[in-house]
Order: C-alpha cells, then sequence, then structure tokens
C-alpha cells in the first residue's frame, strides 16, 4: 500500500513505500557496512544544532525561520522518505512555511514570543492540531480526524512561537492493540525504523518523534508515555526523553490510554532543549483538572542547569533493573563510575515492591483504554468511529490493512470491561498507585535517603519482525510510569552501534532536581552522537 494515499507533504510531494528497507549485503562488518553508504547524512547544515545555537544565529541574522523550515523539509525528504529511509514522519504542515514567515515578521518588528520563537517541532500523532493535519493515532479508521480544537499543550507551543512542522509515526493506538506487536508501525504509517541501524526497531510508542530528533529532522518533539513510550524510544534512539509527573502536563486534546498513567513529554537531543520544550508545554488547564496541582507552577527548568548539579546528591542505584544484558550492565557501571566522578554518591538500593503489580497495571489499563477512547471519541467531530467496539468492527473489516502482521487482542480484552465504578478496577489502581508510589519509590527514596535513582532504560534495539512482533530485552520504566513520577533517560553508551539509555527517577514533581542531574551526567559523559544509518549490523 502506497503511502500517498495516506499523507499529505505539502509542497515536496514524494511518496514512498510502506515497509521499505535498505538491502544488506552478508558477511559484512559495520565498519564496511558504513560503506554502502553513498554519502555522508550528518553533513546536514544545522546537524546536532541546539534550540539556543539556532536562536543566536537568527539574532545575528544569519538565518530566519523560513529557512530553517525549507532545510528540515528538505533533510526529512532525503532522510525519510527518499534515503535511508527511516519512516518516521506521517504528515507535513502544509503551513509550516507560511506560519514561519509571520514569526519572521514578528522577529523583525522586535516581537518574540518565546524561547522557542520560529523552532521547528514535529508532534506524535495522537495529539490534537486544528489546523490541515490529522489527528489518527496511526490507524486508518481514524482518517479524516480534524481536531476542532488544538491540544492544550499545541496551544502552549503555539503561542511560544512554535512552528508545527509535522506528525510523526508511532505504534499504533500507542501500541495498545496486540500482545505481539511491531514498535513503530502503524496501519496508516507502516514502519518506523532506527536511524542507527535501520533493521533495528525503534521502540515506541512515540517511535516517530525519537527517530526524527536523532536523525536531525526537527530541533525537538512531543511523545507521549503510558508507561515506557517516551523513554525507550529515546533510549533506543540516542536521544533525551523526560516523562514527566502526572499532571505536570495537560492531558486535553490527546487520544488516551489511561488517565491514570498517560502524560506527553519532550523529546530532545539534549537536557537542555528537553528542559526549554517542557518549560513551554506545562501549564494549567482547566479542561484537565489534574494539571491544575499547585506544584505545577511555572518553573523555568532549562534556567541555570550546573555541570556541579551532581556533587553530594545521592543517586541510588536499583540494581534489581539491571541483568538482562551483560553489556549493558557494563555501561551502567561504567555511569556509576562516571556519577560518581562528579562528585555524587552511589548508593545500592532495593527498590520496594517493584514487582508486586504488573498484572493491576495491565488491568487498570484495560479499564481506563474502553472508557477513555469512547470519551475521547464521543467528543471529537470525528463522524465514522464512535467507540472502541467501532474501532474492532473497522479493523475486522479492513483486516488486510490494518491487521496484515498482528491482531488485536488487547483492544477485544478491553472492550470487554466494565467501567470505573467496577470494584476490581479501583482495587487495581489502588494497589498499583500505593505498591509503586508511597510504598516503592517514595519508601526507598526514605529508607536509603537518596535524591534520586537510577537504572538503565533499555538494552540494545532487537531486530524488527513483523510476524513475531518485539523482542523487548529489559527496562526500567514502570515504577515511575506506574506511579506517575518523573522519569528522564539520557544517552548512556553503545552496544554495536546500538545506543543504550540511562534513567533518572524520582517522587512526583521532582523534574527540577533530575533534570540537573541529568545535564550534570551529560555534560560530563557527551555519549550523544549521531546516527550513521547503518543498513544492517552483520558478523
Amino acid at each position: 500500500m502506497k503511502r500517498r494515499h495516506f499523507i499529505s507533504l505539502s509542497a515536496l510531494g514524494a511518496s514512498s513505500i510502506v515497509g521499505f528497507s535498505l538491502p544488506a549485503c552478508q558477511n559484512q562488518t559495520i565498519s564496511e557496512t558504513k560503506k554502502l553508504n553513498q554519502e555522508d547524512f550528518n553533513t546536514f547544515a544545522f546537524n546536532e544544532k541546539s534550540i539556543t545555537e539556532l536562536q543566536e544565529m537568527m539574532k545575528s541574522d544569519q538565518l530566519n525561520s523560513e529557512e530553517l523550515v525549507i532545510a528540515y523539509l528538505e533533510r526529512v525528504e532525503k532522510i525519510d522518505k527518499n534515503g535511508p529511509t527511516t519512516n518516521s514522519i506521517i504528515e507535513i504542515n502544509s503551513d509550516a512555511l507560511a506560519i514561519a514567515r509571520t514569526l519572521d515578521k514578528e522577529r523583525k518588528a522586535g516581537k518574540l514570543r518565546g524561547p522557542i520563537h520560529g523552532i521547528p517541532i514535529l508532534l506524535k500523532d495522537n495529539i490534537d492540531t486544528a489546523d490541515k493535519m490529522m489527528t489518527t493515532a496511526g490507524s486508518l479508521a481514524m482518517e479524516g480526524n480534524f481536531a476542532a480544537k488544538d491540544a492544550f499543550i499545541v496551544e502552549q507551543l503555539r503561542k511560544s512561537g512554535a512552528i508545527i512542522l509535522g506528525k510523526t509515526n508511532l505504534s499504533e493506538w500507542a501500541n495498545f492493540r496486540s500482545t505481539r506487536s511491531s514498535s513503530g508501525w502503524s496501519g496508516r504509517g507502516g514502519q518506523t525504523h532506527n536511524p542507527y541501524v535501520i533493521d533495528r526497531s525503534p521502540c515506541g510508542s512515540s517511535s516517530g518523534s525519537a527517530v526524527a530528533v536523532a536523525a536531525n529532522m526537527c530541533v525537538v518533539a512531543l511523545g507521549t508515555e503510558t508507561d515506557g513510550s517516551i523513554v525507550c524510544p529515546s533510549g533506543h534512539n540516542g536521544v533525551v526523553g523526560i516523562k514527566p509527573s502526572l499532571g505536570l502536563v495537560s492531558r486535553s486534546g490527546i487520544i488516551p490510554i489511561a488517565h491514570s498513567q498517560d502524560t506527553a513529554g519532550p523529546i530532545a537531543r539534549s537536557v537542555q532543549d528537553a528542559a526549554i520544550l517542557l518549560t513551554v508545554i506545562c501549564g494549567k488547564d482547566t479542561n484537565d483538572s489534574i494539571s491544575l496541582h499547585e506544584k505545577n507552577s511555572g518553573i523555568n527548568y532549562a534556567e541555570n542547569l550546573s555541570k556541579e548539579a551532581l556533587k553530594g546528591a545521592r543517586i541510588g542505584v536499583v540494581r534489581e533493573l539491571f541483568g538482562f544484558h551483560a553489556e549493558v550492565d557494563k555501561i551502567m557501571e561504567q555511569a556509576i563510575e562516571d556519577l560518581k566522578h562528579t562528585g555524587a554518591i552511589l548508593v545500592d538500593v532495593e527498590l520496594e515492591n517493584i514487582h508486586q503489580y504488573a498484572n493491576e497495571e495491565f488491568e487498570v489499563l484495560l479499564y481506563e483504554f474502553k472508557h477513555d477512547l469512547n470519551n475521547y471519541l464521543n467528543n471529537c467531530k470525528f463522524p465514522i468511529v464512535k467507540s472502541l467496539e467501532d474501532i474492532i468492527h473497522f479493523n475486522e473489516q479492513y483486516k488486510h490493512l490494518e491487521m496484515p502482521w498482528f491482531e488485536q487482542e488487547i483492544m477485544e480484552m478491553a472492550n470487554l470491561k466494565g467501567d470505573l465504578t467496577e470494584t476490581k478496577y479501583l482495587e487495581a489502581l489502588a494497589k498499583c498507585k500505593e505498591l509503586s508510589g508511597k510504598k516503592g519509590i517514595n519508601a526507598s527514596i526514605e529508607k536509603y535517603r537518596i535524591d534520586a535513582l537510577i537504572a538503565p532504560t533499555n538494552g540494545p534495539a532487537w531486530n524488527i519482525d513483523l510476524v513475531n512482533g518485539d523482542h523487548y530485552g529489559g527496562g526500567s520504566s514502570a515504577p515511575a510510569a506506574v506511579s506517575g513520577y518523573p522519569n528522564i533517560t539520557v544517552p548512556a553508551g553503545f552496544i554495536h552501534s546500538l545506543p543504550i539509555g540511562i534513567s533518572f527517577f524520582a517522587e512526583a514533581f521532582s523534574e527540577q532536581k533530575l533534570i540537573q542531574y541529568a545535564y550534570a551526567y551529560e555534560q560530563a559523559t557527551k555519549h550523544r552522537k549521531s546516527p550513521e544509518f547503518y543498513s544492517s549490523i552483520m558478523q
């Protein structure tokens, strides 16, 4: 199926074939594989440029937003569509250039809306935008869903002068459809690929957002997470991802999985850029009461970042979350030594009740998915599907397009659930929050007198396998995800050219100190490097 049937590419207008990947020659080493590239894709003029660097260039008239948007659109065409074919972007905003010109005029007139004025950003395709782009969660059942209103976080972006460049591909329905799905695959967008090694998984569900940032197809991007969907793709793609505390960022205008865990968050190439974006999207939204929390007080998370922030900090090492890959453990041991060199005090800890709520978490997600998705569909103007049951029927009717590789077992399980007054749901939710939060992260912080916890974000990316699904090795997202606490991943090293991340997490609304710790670690180690777009890793 050709992607041009489902993607608007504005003036650039090219299309490509779903699932296309580069051929891999046998018996080549990584260094030999690199020679397959006919050019160096990292010669891009704005490769690895930060928000601050780009703003300085625009301030000194070396660059304007229109030129920047054109450069990124050309980059998308070259990398995502016709080159290594990372397939990370599902739709381009046809108004991006016009918006850039308006913002350039404002800049010339001395009006700057905020720190991201004129900066191109990509959004995961489950975030509503009231423009010419659809919001589909990657599903063909949602084609034609043009939101009547921007999501609150999109309103915040526009007020600050961001240019919404487009929407990114994702694991369809944020990876809450099948028990053997392939991360980064959607019926609408096809399979997204890891830019470090093209035949490897990008993880998910914010696959396209992380890939696009890693491959320098935008400056920063937004993803969403229920459990792992920001930090895992960020870790797999060698970038920084912040999963905020539940309530720090409004959930209104985002296609949901579960209100007790869902949040949007930034993905960037640096901690500073991620912190800038987090500061912009935070805010109290009357359409989402949880965002009215008193601790959501407009902190500037990018302010006064210090390389010395870890000095004297007590960091808990959660070794229970190690052990799934020997090479990952080696990277973590080096990270521990690096943290010690920054002045941190490292303490081995046990994370209380860590394995005691997995079944309950899934139960909660099933109940809330049915309730929350039905509520979203009933409150948008989209006329074709109005319930989870409608989507299940659509997928059956168009099985050759929506279920060529895997089914919808999770959707079917969710559709059998009752409402949110049922005792089974309420007990599971209470157990999840208590064991992951008060008797989990909080208990360990108090017991060991620590400031934050660390663990490996991910193992090396597995080969994409549409037949069998993901081959997930291990990670550490669940405690922070289930409790609703913040989690930040930073590049920590590589295994055979595949990025590995380290996660920093702590109690609710501790973003400010976690960002400081992540920044100090990042600056001390500087593991981030651009992808080389290898086609494969071979013997």
